[in-house]
């Protein structure tokens, strides 16, 4: 079945993944019958990609030990997605120093809101594909209670699963930008939506600047936000969230070369996406020269409704593009280096 699925990719001239152009005869068949020890097999690495021959990629990792024993295939995927080689070795975490980060937009004239987020794995438990029901339902009630026992007063709220929500209070949450959907065809197609929606759920703080998605995509998604650019207030909620459930005994996978491990293999090493929604009319006018610019500063660029939608009225979600091989630090900044630039554009074109 496999092999069966392998030559209709291979055959098909309208698929343009990175699984197709990575993935050839030889590297398939020296693969094709290896396991890891939690049992993942490469049909769990690469089924999506079979199966939806318009995805960007077509692989993820079923737990974090398919890093090392599929290495072949992810190392390719890496190293052009990310531009990271297989003898590069990410640094250790380095979250720097908070006072660096400043308010982009004091006036509110441009940025509405900021947003940086990470996400983490916990050691010994497999990703989405293969976990079992029992072990959605574990993960689920370890970062609960970790998330409830905090007694930092920013960051302390309610946990709301998705199991006793109702349709029209996820409507809702999902409406706000608080609340995560369930999985598209590619999630599904790579079986991350098992036993939905058990074992999923939001934490939410009261001032909802703080919120913690569980078994979403993966095991643990940690977001920080609030209106305006305020961007050292942002990432100083991030950090203290994350040294919270890290002294609170929750241990996450991390690689010596890679960094931290997460079910994408686009996010990886940091896992920060650090982005500002923005208002930039007069710059995004002039496509070559906004675009430009971004690439100069390592920024990706999304349509005000997320990755391949178009802008409203010149707003953008514009975010670092870099996560592997650099520090926690380095990629804010980047962020927070490129938007303070994109601004100063903004601002001499309306003189």
């Amino acid at each position: 079945m496999m092999r069966k699925l392998f030559t209709e990719m291979q055959q098909d001239p309208q698929c343009n993944s990175m699984l197709k152009r990575v993935l050839n005869k030889d590297l398939f068949e020296r693969l094709i019958n290896r396991r890891t020890r939690m049992g993942s097999s490469l049909m769990d690495v690469i089924r999506s990609g079979l199966m939806n021959h318009d995805s960007n990629i077509g692989v993820y990792a079923p737990d974090p030990e398919a890093y090392q024993v599929f290495a072949d295939l992810f190392n390719r995927i890496i190293e052009e997605y990310h531009g990271f080689g297989p003898d590069e070795r990410h640094p250790a975490s380095d979250f720097g120093k908070l006072t660096d980060f400043i308010d982009l937009d004091p006036e509110n004239k441009f940025i509405v809101s900021t947003r940086i987020r990470c996400g983490r794995s916990v050691k010994n438990y497999p990703f989405n594909p293969c976990l079992k029901e029992k072990q959605y339902k574990e993960l689920e009630q370890k970062i609960s209670t970790v998330l409830a026992k905090g007694n930092d007063e920013e960051l302390k709220g309610t946990y709301l699963p998705l199991v006793t929500m109702s349709k029209e209070e996820q409507r809702r949450l999902i409406d706000q930008h608080y609340l995560f959907k369930e999985g598209d065809r590619f999630l599904q197609t790579a079986n991350a939506c098992r036993f939905w929606p058990k074992g999923r759920g939001i934490f939410l703080n009261k001032a909802r600047t703080f919120m913690v998605w569980i078994n979403e995509e993966d095991h643990i998604r940690i977001i920080s936000m609030q209106e305006g650019g305020n961007v050292g207030q942002v990432f100083g909620r991030l950090i203290r969230a994350i040294r919270m459930m890290e002294s609170s005994g929750l241990e996450f996978v991390r690689d010596q070369r890679l960094g931290y491990l997460t079910f994408c293999p686009t996010n990886l090493g940091t896992t920060i996406r650090a982005s500002v929604m923005i208002r930039l009319p007069k710059l995004s006018s002039q496509k070559q020269l906004f675009e430009s610019t971004a690439n100069k500063f390592n920024l990706q660029i999304r349509g005000s409704k997320g990755e391949h939608t178009d802008s409203d009225e010149g707003m953008y979600d514009i975010s670092n593009r870099r996560r592997l091989g650099l520090t926690e630090y380095d990629a804010v900044m980047e962020m927070q280096r490129g938007v303070q630039q994109l601004i100063e554009m903004e601002k001499s074109m309306k003189k």
